[in-house]
């Protein structure tokens, strides 16, 4: 970067960078952005996975309360570092952050395996999951940017739903890992703790290799590197295979780099000139976050409490949920930039709700069983992980470059927080599992919910399928033709 910094100017520039990068085609280079980034989802399921089976209570002397708190800690370092990390993406760079914020994982996680007692552990998971609400807003702010606008959403889609996959495989290790016939009581969980990292380390190289975003190089004033590092990747696609097509110059846009991004700017993005865009994200994100948690973090007390599995067994039902919810995504993806952005989302949202509302019905009237039950939240959150998915997908394109990765932190830490209630309520709404009635409205009130976000998606969402980002939302440093003549 240190090229891009000396050759930095304020002055009007005509480029055809996002031009040029939205009508390449598919190659091995892609591929490498997807694998290379994309692995951020998948670390986050799979520590939220081995901390949810609390494999250290016994050997740190934990409360359930305590374990518990483990949780939460590792969430408000998400918080934290959403918010931190958000803006310092915006101000210095996607690349200098997926960096940054993939270290911070390795070292935090690493760490807590060898965890002496709960309070090193506590603060191990606090920088943890720093590390991964920062690879959150740097990592979708630069696949965004760096996917041909053709394949934008059916990435971006399939990338979030990997969190399902770290899930599913974390929770296959603990099988192996936590028990102790396989592996010594005090051992498995610090193994446990040491895979995020293994993987972690596996990409960093590929990481070394993924450019600088060319677009946020053009906004911030770089733009002769923006124009070199588009000419590589061009040049690379070519020795991949790659036809590179024309580029149709009336798609130029004119920028000048703009410093002042204070709050008076926020408050005219997302208020002022995007209010309604706000609203939308604001929705979509609150609904599936607050679903999500209210049945993924209560499954077990309802298989044990309702259906008398032991919690042990509770492991098994969870591998087809999660399965479920990563084949959504995978499977769906395409649909979001074929049939369009507000048609997808509110059928996914749609169809994830009515779908618990008959399971809800079914459930009060005591006709299901543990396995029918899964199956029911099999189908529903096959639709509402592709739907989710979107959500994110949806805060992170509809909002000026210069903001993307602003835009991204916020609209997750007031996901994370409403999220937050569901679970305790839920749990509320369980209680000793003898009265089926309460937790049925809980049911019948989440489908609604879900059901309302794909109504607000359909009503005011935006067709940004297949288009440029810059035809979605405006730069905030882009300027008339004339300003540049002159």
């Amino acid at each position: 970067m240190s090229e891009a910094v000396a050759a930095r100017s304020t002055e009007a520039v005509r480029s055809l960078v996002p031009a040029r990068m939205d009508r390449l085609p598919w190659t091995k280079f892609h591929w490498s952005v997807v694998i290379g980034l994309g692995v951020s989802w998948i670390l986050d399921g799979l520590e939220i996975q081995i901390v949810s089976e609390s494999g250290f209570q016994k050997t740190l002397g934990m409360t359930s309360a305590q374990v518990g708190l483990t949780g939460t800690v590792y969430l408000v370092g998400q918080v934290v570092g959403a918010l931190t990390f958000g803006r310092l993406t915006d101000r210095l760079g996607r690349r200098k952050l997926f960096i940054l914020t993939l270290v911070i994982y390795l070292v935090g996680s690493g760490l807590a395996g060898l965890s002496p007692d709960m309070w090193f552990l506590w603060v191990c998971r606090f920088i943890a999951g720093m590390g991964i609400g920062g690879e959150y807003t740097a990592i979708n702010s630069a696949i965004d940017e760096l996917i041909p606008s053709h394949y934008r959403g059916r990435v971006d889609i399939a990338i979030n739903g990997t969190y399902w996959f770290g899930a599913f495989f974390g929770a296959l290790a603990n099988l192996y890992l936590l028990n102790p016939d396989n592996v010594a009581e005090n051992i498995g969980w610090r193994l446990a703790f040491f895979i995020g990292p293994i993987l972690g380390l596996s990409i960093i190289y590929l990481r070394r290799h993924i450019p600088e975003s060319p677009r946020w190089l053009l906004t911030h004033g770089y733009a002769e590197q923006a124009e070199k590092t588009v000419d590589d990747i061009e040049e690379r696609v070519r020795r991949e295979g790659g036809q590179i097509s024309e580029v149709d110059e009336s798609k130029a846009i004119v920028v000048k780099a703009e410093d002042r991004m204070g709050p008076k700017v926020l408050w005219d993005v997302f208020v002022h000139r995007y209010g309604r865009r706000t609203v939308l994200g604001l929705t979509m994100m609150v609904t599936q976050s607050f679903l999500y948690n209210a049945i993924f973090f209560t499954y077990a007390l309802v298989l044990t409490n309702f259906y008398g599995i032991d919690k042990a067994g509770t492991s098994i039902y969870f591998l087809p949920f999660a399965l479920g919810n990563l084949l959504g995504p995978l499977l769906l993806g395409h649909l979001f930039d074929t049939i369009g952005r507000r048609t997808m989302i509110f059928t996914t949202y749609s169809i994830a709700g009515v779908v618990l509302l008959v399971s809800a019905w079914l459930f009060h009237a005591n006709a299901l069983t543990a396995t029918t039950h899964t199956i029911f939240w099999c189908v529903s959150f096959f639709f509402a992980s592709a739907g989710a998915s979107a959500a994110y997908l949806t805060v992170s394109e509809i909002f000026p470059l210069e903001v993307r990765g602003q835009a991204i932190s916020y609209f997750f830490v007031v996901a994370q927080c409403a999220g937050a209630v569901a679970p305790v309520l839920y749990g509320a709404l369980i209680g000793e599992g003898k009265d089926r009635g309460p937790l049925t409205w809980g049911y019948v009130a989440g489908a609604v919910i879900m059901i309302i976000g794909g109504i607000v998606a359909k009503l005011i969402g935006i067709d940004a399928e297949r288009k440029s980002l810059e035809d979605v939302a405006d730069p905030l440093s882009k300027v008339d033709e004339s300003e540049a003549a002159a």
